[in-house]
């Protein structure tokens, strides 16, 4: 079953943020091609997103909040989303709240209802 992948203005802002930094690190090839490829992880949701397992934080959150990793070693970042109906569209959706580095501290509630319709 196919899900629409919905971006919140949040997480578009935290993936632009990571862009500006990896560039500022190293290249415009390597900042791009780190980018191309986070869309490309985001857009796999489409498909099986309940592949991905809870956040640690969804039981201190009280919602189901999931995770896909993406990236490698000291440059892995956590894309955290919600699933649900959307009864106005009949469709399956998966919400992306935030894009975090896995190195940062939890998401708060406060973060997620940042990135909620």
């Amino acid at each position: 079953m196919a899900y629409r992948v919905d971006i919140s203005p949040s997480a578009l802002q935290d993936a632009e943020d990571a862009y500006f930094w990896i560039l500022s690190q190293t290249s415009t090839a390597i900042a791009g091609q780190w980018y191309e490829g986070l869309l490309e992880a985001v857009f796999s949701l489409e498909n099986f997103p309940l592949r991905c397992p809870l956040a640690p934080e969804s039981d201190d959150l009280g919602k189901e909040v999931r995770q896909l990793l993406y990236g490698k070693r000291g440059n892995q970042y956590r894309i955290l989303f919600g699933i649900w109906w959307d009864d106005n569209t009949a469709e399956n959706v998966a919400r992306i709240y935030r894009i975090r580095h896995s190195a940062r501290r939890r998401i708060t509630a406060e973060e997620i209802r940042e990135g909620a319709p």
